[in-house]
């Protein structure tokens, strides 16, 4: 009686192992290509250098035109106040 369950436990992990092992990659992206996008970072939470100012997170207000975020390409022309090149 022993033998059985354990030889049932066995065959019962090496079915599972598979199938557990792609429950999680179905929803992981494979690539992710960003995009910058201007005027919609808030004060000190820019990504990177401006003309007004030397690194990431130091933009002195919010919504700044020369600020940027990254953002999923395609995505920034959607976003209200946001643009694909710096504003004046």
């Amino acid at each position: 009686m022993k033998t059985s369950l354990i030889a049932a436990s066995a065959m019962f992990a090496a079915l599972a192992m598979p199938i557990v092992a792609n429950a999680g990659q179905a929803s992981v992206p494979t690539s992710f290509t960003a995009e910058k996008c201007y005027g919609i970072a808030k004060a000190g939470l820019n990504d990177c250098q401006t003309v007004t100012h030397s690194c990431a997170g130091t933009a002195t207000k919010d919504m700044d035109g020369a600020s940027w975020i990254y953002v999923p390409a395609g995505t920034c022309d959607k976003i209200a106040g946001g643009a694909t090149s710096p504003k004046a």
